[in-house]
């Protein structure tokens, strides 16, 4: 079967996971959209939807890659992902992230320069994410550093395209909500990701949080950040008097969603379903897709 067949096409997209591109276009959206206060002269449609199109293309291609590279500690999870059931070969899906990548760069001809440093940066860091010698998903502070500077870059992206290329200040809400969100990833998705992937991890020699620190303390750091993050933020929203109210409203629903998720997620004798230790995960995730959607539209 071709690598490029529609059957295989879209294994790929559940391989790269349908709800990660989402929420990174969500990134870039917001990025545009807390741009253009900013700029000088407002970025076209079609422009705006093909730094989109570029921005998520590099997105598939790092996320397919890594599905790639994670067969190991993904079966042992028990993860229903297409190719740890084996739907999915993985030498096709490398093929298909390759091609996806260098589509992401292609799709920057016509787009402010900077935007071709930043896809390229994206899928660098990608690369170096989860590819030989040294992949950094095998340690927290390599996971840390790829969540930041990726998500930096997604702002950047919308910005930049935004603003035809920059060369203005970025808005104070901007900065803002890039700061909450990816503190939001670091500090609570992380823990709530590595709650159902210990078992498989471990075996495959990674130091991630929930290795290093164990489930129980994984789920207090999760729920404990949660908090404090919600603190911080309503405080800087209230005294720089920026128009984001409702965000706060949306992560406080997210923080007390998070800590029940996270009291549900404690052990049960004889329980071994994935999905209970993936729920606050799921919900980490809707807490994005909401805090994003709730900042683009604070703005109409």
């Amino acid at each position: 079967m071709s690598a490029f067949s529609p059957r295989v096409l879209a294994l790929c997209v559940t391989e790269a996971r349908p709800l990660v591109l989402t929420v990174s276009t969500m990134r870039y959206l917001t990025g545009v959209a807390l741009a253009l206060p900013a700029a000088t002269v407002t970025a076209p449609l079609p422009r705006i939807a093909q730094g989109a199109a570029a921005w998520m293309l590099s997105i598939f291609a790092i996320y397919l890659f890594n599905g790639v590279t994670d067969i190991t500690e993904d079966r042992i999870n028990g993860s229903g992902r297409p190719i740890a059931r084996g739907d999915l070969d993985a030498r096709t899906a490398a093929v298909v992230a390759a091609g996806a990548g260098c589509l992401a760069l292609a799709a920057t001809a016509g787009l402010p320069a900077p935007m071709l440093w930043i896809v390229a940066a994206n899928l660098v860091l990608g690369y170096l994410y989860s590819g030989p010698p040294l992949p950094l998903k095998d340690s927290s502070g390599g996971t840390v550093a790829v969540l930041c500077l990726s998500g930096l870059l997604s702002y950047l992206a919308g910005f930049t395209v935004a603003t035809s290329g920059g060369g203005v200040a970025a808005p104070v809400a901007l900065v803002l909500f890039a700061g909450v969100a990816i503190c939001w990833m670091v500090f609570v998705g992380m823990p709530a990701k590595d709650l159902s992937d210990i078992a498989g991890d471990t075996a495959a020699g990674r130091r991630t949080l929930g290795v290093l620190l164990g489930e129980r303390m994984s789920r207090q750091l999760m729920v404990g950040a949660a908090v404090l993050l919600l603190a911080a933020f309503g405080a800087a929203v209230s005294l720089l008097h920026v128009r984001l109210v409702g965000v706060v409203l949306a992560l406080a629903a997210g923080v007390v969603a998070v800590a029940v998720a996270g009291l549900l997620a404690a052990p049960r004798p004889g329980c071994q379903d994935r999905r209970h230790t993936r729920r606050p995960y799921g919900v980490f995730m809707g807490t994005q897709h909401l805090l994003h959607l709730t900042a683009v539209l604070s703005l109409i």
